[in-house]
């Protein structure tokens, strides 16, 4: 395991020079255990707020930027792109690792926000017998895509045969726009980490992400409870910025987490955030507290 360096990033190797990046914040007095926070698409951690809020608390709070993301990004490595979902779980055993081992916790809660919402859940049902989590949060995880099972088909043909062929060139900037402080939003992140539009998407990527959602759709077998957030509505449509954008998830479909969340588990607790965003700890004040504050209260139940 490699060392802790003076910023308290710790480079997680992966092999060929590929690392993915563990950050680190202790708590005054971390008497609750610890907190680890995977990111989505087209992101990396940069929601400090989301860190003070727990270390306050008396969490250990850990995020990792995966392989291809943020501070993980390396020249020459298409950004955010894998072939399958599962090569992320050796840098989540390895945070785990540095969590349990190294540093000592026997209590961790694994928070999941849009992708790695759906990583994480795959994660925790393929370890289930290994007690690595006791806890899974899901902020509007991605369980579903919209288009139609033609389209579907297409794409995990065109993956398999041309994974690096480009589907989209981006995501569009309206929800970048309604979250970044240089235009709508709170919120200063590296736009070089984090594009308003996001990264292009590649077929490769998408067949990777249908695959790992089918075996969700199929159910999962996480064995630990599971919250799932999500905003009361969608607006997949928006090409251009308004005030609206600011009240609902711009980005995936709320009816599919409703569909499928209780297929990841035998106990899973939805919970719609009236208002919110597409990552719901970026929201306006007060939805983002309300978040906050589901977060907090299914904790109590669970280590009471």
């Amino acid at each position: 395991m490699s060392a802790v360096t003076s910023d308290d990033t710790r480079i997680l190797p992966l092999g060929d020079d590929v690392v993915a990046t563990l950050l680190r914040r202790r708590a005054a007095s971390p008497d609750k255990g610890a907190i680890l926070y995977v990111h989505g698409f087209a992101d990396y951690f940069f929601q400090e707020h989301v860190a003070d809020h727990y270390t306050a608390q008396g969490y250990d709070f850990y995020a990792i930027d995966l392989r291809g993301y943020g501070r993980s990004l390396r020249p020459g490595v298409p950004p955010n792109y894998t072939t399958d979902m599962a090569v992320y779980y050796d840098e989540l055993d390895q945070a785990v690792q540095a969590i349990r081992t190294e540093d000592g916790h026997s209590r961790l809660v694994v928070v999941g926000h849009s992708t790695g919402g759906l990583i994480t859940s795959l994660w925790a049902h393929e370890r289930r017998d290994a007690g690595v989590v006791d806890a899974l949060v899901l902020n509007s995880p991605w369980l579903d895509v919209v288009e139609p099972p033609p389209v579907r088909k297409l794409v995990k043909f065109l993956g398999r045969r041309f994974p690096h062929l480009k589907i989209r060139g981006g995501l569009g900037d309206v929800y970048g726009r309604s979250i970044h402080s240089d235009h709508h939003g709170e919120w200063a992140f590296d736009l070089t980490m984090k594009p308003l539009d996001g990264f292009p998407v590649l077929a490769g990527w998408i067949r990777a992400i249908l695959l790992a959602q089918e075996k969700v759709q199929g159910g999962l077998d996480v064995r630990v409870p599971v919250l799932l957030l999500h905003s009361d509505r969608s607006l997949l449509t928006m090409k251009k910025w308004s005030q609206e954008a600011m009240t609902a998830d711009l980005v995936i479909e709320v009816e599919h987490m409703r569909k499928w969340g209780p297929k990841i588990g035998s106990d899973v607790t939805l919970v719609e955030i009236p208002g919110g965003l597409h990552d719901l700890f970026l929201s306006p004040e007060p939805v983002r507290t309300r978040a906050l504050t589901e977060v907090d209260s299914f904790l109590a139940r669970q280590f009471a």
